[in-house]
């Protein structure tokens, strides 16, 4: 992309995750001619966890943008950045008005807050639940093997989080770095009524029978379809969950049905 220039200095994410020529970025319309080429009928976009608010700004006017020139096809989430106080509450107020699903993707170790911060996160996640917005945050494995963009959002400060806000819709990215698996704890599995599960990159972190083992802990109610792309493709993460022997009506809720509910699609 053209533009890529533009950004890096600006932002440490970005630097991290862009700098490198080869890593991919895509327009909108890019996004859409891969569903069509991959037979995908709703994506849900998003941009990084940028640490300035202008840039989230930014961000969302684009997405804002391409939401309306492909309406039915696109659903945007907003980029925020708590630390900027009133400014950021008063840029989601901005982008739910304007048709925003949600907020994300949240990256706390990047952006330079707490998610345990009582005092940061109380606004901004009253101010999501008030418009009915979907929270979305970046998780990683606390174990394993490191990859660029891992980060530090792993199980303990996520659960963290989600037991001060257990009211509030939150979904965790990348199966939210493993903590589906203490849900074999039965208070968690209790804490986790209002959390939700993606499945983004999913093949660059964990064996295709995730799914199987996930849906058997926690619901398949609770997973939903994401790929990451463009790191990948989203025909890989279809094929990854069609190799397994779930039944069908598990696959059709990962693949979009459990998504089209929380997002009030149907």
């Amino acid at each position: 992309m053209e533009k890529r220039q533009r950004y890096l200095g600006r932002d440490p994410l970005f630097d991290q995750l862009y700098n490198d020529p080869k890593a991919k970025i895509v327009t909108a319309e890019e996004v859409v001619e891969s569903m069509d080429r991959d037979g995908i009928d709703v994506s849900v976009v998003l941009g990084i966890g940028w640490s300035s608010h202008e840039l989230c700004c930014e961000t969302n006017d684009y997405i804002l943008e391409a939401v309306t020139r492909y309406p039915g096809k696109l659903v945007g989430f907003c980029a925020v950045q708590p630390l900027a106080g009133d400014k950021a509450l008063a840029e989601v107020e901005r982008c739910a008005k304007g048709g925003a699903k949600g907020i994300g993707e949240m990256r706390n170790d990047m952006q330079g807050f707490d998610l345990a911060d009582i005092a940061i996160m109380t606004p901004l996640v009253q101010l999501a639940m008030k418009h009915r917005l979907i929270m979305l945050t970046h998780t990683s494995e606390p174990v394993g093997h490191h990859y660029t963009g891992k980060g530090e959002i792993t199980p303990g400060p996520l659960y963290q989080f989600i037991t001060n806000f257990p009211n509030l819709i939150l979904v965790c990215a990348h199966w939210g770095g493993g903590l589906p698996f203490y849900a074999l704890m039965p208070e968690v599995k209790k804490a986790l009524s209002n959390v939700y599960f993606d499945t983004a990159a999913s093949p660059f972190l964990y064996r295709d029978d995730i799914f199987k083992h996930v849906a058997e802990i926690i619901g398949a109610d609770k997973i939903l379809f994401g790929s990451d792309y463009p790191l990948i493709r989203q025909s890989r993460i279809v094929k990854s969950l069609n190799s397994l022997s779930l039944p069908e009506k598990a696959k059709q809720m990962i693949l979009g049905g459990n998504a089209r509910k929380l997002l009030a699609l149907i």
